[in-house]
């Protein structure tokens, strides 16, 4: 049996930002469900649910060593769908208003990756694997192998670093090595921790992970180009014989219309029109929008910045809505695109619904009601949203980069092959385009249909990702 220790910064059900804990909710237990010993570690943070904390049992305490520092640390526990999960506990780091976005936020996860690593004797795991996840866990390598590894009970750790997203890198000056990290300067000097005169906690996951792996094999191969790789990519090309992409998987205990408690009516790929029509006319009640049943209905569910696209959403949304459609967006972000939206909802009440606020159930809604989904991201890793829209039916029209690339293929109404539209170029003129070629499809029902049924269709559970950590957990343990 193979031990696995997932590190991350967040996790559904317990607490979440982004796609990163909706990755840690679902593949640990994919794993385990092959019969691993697979754990995951977090933050206690003080926004976890209560009824989800008085769940939790304290199973140890003690003290963690970070530069100069002796710090309180306590560790709960709690069993989710058959992983167990550990909450690394101290209130003056975690018991804050947000989850990131602090002053002391390289100190406040520094912290986070020796207590996890002081826990382990402690609560009687020792891993063959370490996974670590984004910058948050940067320095979880470079603390085993310089410092921790001079115990017997961490040798032959190995470690896997993933990168969710290469934007995110947690840099800080080069001061923090006595005052935080407390290892030696040479190890800045020589460039394992350092990238532009800076520590990188993104850079050190790199230099001591076994594997690198990123949540896209397009995405693994974009991050080594100066446009995707964030300043990196000189570094990334130089450890590509460790280097792998392996995408994401879509939870389908939380998102099926098969079984979804959010939604109006249940269906499945063989009667996805009736079943859609009956959320569709649910949805326009629910938004204010007229029930007209032969009008198509565009949604964008997203984060409303500029790298998941709005710039080119917001150039063509007149002229989108001078067709015969109605549009529907949910989220929030940026004051610009959120004006936007408001402003054009207000000129064309009957046709656009503005939502700029997050919520689960409407999103939810939204999904199995769109007959078109809009995703035309600058950069993708992986990618969440088409995922849903492809298993929702809702018939996504994405750039082809990162996992948009690799999970959505064009559509052939001859061949009666591909799963939605793409378009190559960040361009609003192709996004109109390939939206336009959707809204043709769109006329013709029997064309359609079958275009919609290959999408929900389209095989992107976690079983055949969670096989490809498999082999590559194989693979590290021969090295």
């Amino acid at each position: 049996m193979v031990n696995v220790l997932f590190v991350a910064s967040e996790a559904v059900p317990f607490i979440k930002t982004g796609g990163l804990a909706d990755v840690m909710g679902a593949l640990p237990k994919a794993l385990a469900a092959r019969g691993m010993d697979v754990r995951l570690v977090i933050p206690k943070y003080s926004l976890i649910d209560k009824d989800k904390e008085q769940s939790m049992q304290l199973v140890t305490t003690g003290i963690v060593n970070l530069s100069w520092r002796q710090l309180y640390y306590g560790v709960d526990e709690v069993d989710a769908g058959g992983v167990k999960v550990y909450f690394i506990d101290n209130e003056w780091y975690f018991k804050r208003d947000r989850l990131y976005g602090y002053d002391d936020d390289d100190e406040r996860f520094a912290y986070f990756c020796r207590a996890v690593l002081t826990m382990l004797p402690k609560i009687g795991f020792k891993p063959d694997i370490i996974h670590c996840n984004d910058w948050h866990t940067g320095l979880m390598g470079v603390f085993l192998r310089e410092d921790f590894c001079h115990d017997d009970f961490y040798k032959d750790i190995k470690v896997i670093y993933t990168i969710h997203n290469l934007k995110y890198q947690g840099i800080y000056p080069p001061t923090i090595m006595r005052d935080i990290i407390g290892l030696p300067q040479e190890l800045f000097d020589n460039g394992s921790l350092e990238c532009d005169g800076c520590v990188n906690y993104m850079k050190s996951g790199m230099v001591y992970a076994d594997y690198i792996t990123t949540v896209s094999q397009t995405y693994a191969r974009e991050i080594t180009y100066p446009y995707y790789g964030e300043r990196l990519d000189g570094y990334i090309r130089s450890c590509m014989d460790k280097l792998i992409g392996i995408s994401n998987g879509l939870d389908e205990d939380v998102y099926n219309p098969a079984t979804d408690t959010y939604i109006k009516q249940h269906y499945t790929s063989a009667h996805a029109r009736g079943g859609k029509r009956v959320n569709k006319d649910a949805l326009r009640r629910e938004l204010g929008l007229p029930v007209k049943r032969s009008i198509p209905l565009i949604a964008i569910v997203s984060r409303l910045v500029e790298d998941k696209g709005m710039d080119l959403v917001t150039c063509i949304m007149e002229e989108l809505v001078e067709d015969d459609v109605q549009l529907v967006i949910v989220g929030t972000g940026e004051a610009r695109y959120k004006d936007a939206f408001q402003e054009l909802a207000q000129r064309h009440p009957t046709k656009v619904s503005a939502n700029i606020l997050f919520d689960e159930g409407l999103a939810h809604r939204v999904y199995a009601a769109a007959d078109i989904f809009l995703m035309p991201s600058r950069y993708e890793p992986c990618g969440l949203s088409q995922l849903i829209a492809l298993k929702y039916g809702a018939v996504p029209v994405v750039r082809e980069t990162g996992g948009l690339k690799d999970t959505v293929t064009p559509f052939d109404k001859y061949a009666n092959t591909g799963n939605g539209l793409t378009f190559v170029n960040f361009n609003a003129h192709e996004l109109l385009f390939a939206t336009k070629r959707a809204l043709g499809f769109y006329e013709d029902s029997a064309v359609w249909d079958s275009l919609v049924k290959n999408a929900m269709d389209s095989d992107n559970s976690w079983k055949r990702s969670a096989q490809a950590y498999v082999e590559l957990y194989k693979k590290v343990l021969q090295k």
